[in-house]
């Protein structure tokens, strides 16, 4: 049985590979009554805004047309792992 983090990634990470960054975390937890269900980007560089908003549409249209991932969550939170400040900021 795959653990929510590999079926995401097994799902994912193809689709945004060109974007050289992958999934390093999936989970769902319950904030102020609403189930987040979150994925967490990685890179071996620092990931800016303008990446992590075009992988997020990849994401969501993924996220919208899959059937192999229960749709049992109310919001759908894609953040990057904390890397540092990028030179661009």
């Amino acid at each position: 049985m795959f653990f929510i983090k590999e079926k995401v990634a097994s799902i994912i990470n193809s689709s945004i590979e060109e974007y050289n960054v992958f999934v390093s975390d999936a989970f769902k937890e319950t904030v102020e009554g609403k189930v987040v269900f979150n994925i967490v980007l990685d890179s071996d560089e620092v990931i800016d805004l303008n990446r992590i908003t075009e992988v997020s549409r990849v994401i969501n249209d993924i996220m919208d047309n899959t059937d192999e991932i229960e749709q049992d969550y109310d919001e759908l939170d894609i953040y990057s792992e904390e890397k540092g400040v990028s030179e661009d900021e």
